[in-house]
């Protein structure tokens, strides 16, 4: 990365050996800094897209760790640097375990890892399913506002979540934290027991507007003008171009739900082209059928800067892969104020051999 780090915010262990002290961040805390701000860590999202786009990051493919005796499972280890005014470097190790999910307990784990740009010493471990979580959520209400936008018409007032789970509940947050109502809210879900889950949640939030739980994601889809997927699909399932003749908006965050058709007929919108066509996602399965990228319309990145026009003629997908250098912007900012507010939790002497020779 060109960009020096333009301050040095980080305390030194007290050795003065000019090493960071290491603190931990638990997910309480960090639920503590992001909860009713998500207008601001939108904002932070947002700014990262924009430093990503003049090159001022680096974030390296993510790294897949998959296992033969547990071939649903998978460990992802995303790298990455941000540079600008709060730069840091650092990586985020986050499992995906779908079994999970029916013993009860949430499919997603992971934690980030902070790291000094100036000794490249780590300096903070925090839970980071949240961070990511929000960051998802994030880029996601942002996406849905710059597309709006750049199509010209009013925000969608029908929305629809394919898939219940903890992505879901954030988006839904963070859209309404950044000023988005809806006349309905639609829910499909495999699971009835978490179709109901999420109803319930959707009413608990105090959102307004009829909640209504779909029976297939057919009439979901043709129900609404803002489509979230949200699922653990790892193979298209939604084959059919026509349910999305009514030109929506479509928030394809778990890469894998649509047919090539459904790419190859609507406007395609993703984060980084590099990234998100890989790993058999969607636009991926388009490209290896076509042999090209020209369905590719851009970048959110390019809506933002309004170097791409997005027509309102035609459904809109948007496909993030998610890139590392959000979750060191929200993890950046998440350790910051809880350094601010005296809670860091300082890990003594975690760093113990700083002498060469003893």
């Amino acid at each position: 990365m060109s960009d020096s780090p333009e301050r040095e915010p980080m305390a030194r262990s007290s050795d003065g050996a000019g090493v960071p002290a290491f603190s931990v961040v638990s997910g309480a805390q960090v639920k503590k800094v992001l909860t009713g701000h998500e207008r601001e860590v939108t904002e932070l999202v947002e700014a990262a897209y924009l430093l990503h786009g003049v090159g001022r990051t680096v974030n390296p493919p993510s790294y897949f760790l998959r296992f033969p005796d547990r071939p649903s499972a998978r460990i992802i280890a995303l790298p990455a640097s941000l540079g600008g005014e709060a730069a840091v470097d650092g990586v985020k190790w986050i499992s995906s375990f779908p079994e999970n999910v029916v013993k009860g307990v949430p499919r997603a784990s992971a934690v980030l890892i902070l790291n000094d740009p100036g000794t490249g010493y780590p300096f903070a471990c925090l839970e980071s399913s949240v961070i990511s979580a929000a960051r998802t959520a994030a880029s996601a209400a942002l996406a849905a506002d710059r597309i709006t936008r750049s199509r010209g018409g009013a925000r969608p007032r029908r929305i629809g979540f394919i898939g219940t789970g903890l992505i879901a509940r954030y988006v839904h947050t963070y859209l309404v934290g950044n000023g988005w109502d809806f006349d309905t809210v639609g829910i499909h879900d495999l699971s009835a027991e978490h179709a109901e889950g999420f109803r319930d949640a959707v009413r608990r939030s105090g959102a307004t507007g009829e909640i209504v739980v779909h029976g297939g994601a057919e009439e979901l889809i043709r129900a609404s003008d803002l489509v979230v997927f949200a699922t653990v699909a790892a193979t298209p399932h939604v084959h059919e171009p026509a349910w999305f003749d009514h030109a929506p908006l479509v928030l394809h965050l778990s890469l894998r739900d649509l047919s090539p058709d459904v790419i190859l007929r609507s406007v395609n919108v993703v984060d980084d082209v590099e990234h998100c066509l890989k790993a058999d996602t969607s636009p991926h399965l388009a490209e290896q059928r076509t042999g090209h990228r020209d369905f590719i319309d851009g970048t959110l990145c390019e809506v933002i800067r309004g170097t791409v026009r997005i027509p309102g003629d035609r459904p809109v997908v948007f496909s993030p892969f998610g890139l590392g250098v959000l979750d060191l912007a929200v993890g950046r900012h998440v350790w910051e104020k809880t350094r601010e507010r005296g809670e860091l939790t300082v890990v003594d002497s975690f760093f113990d051999e700083l002498r060469r020779y003893g």
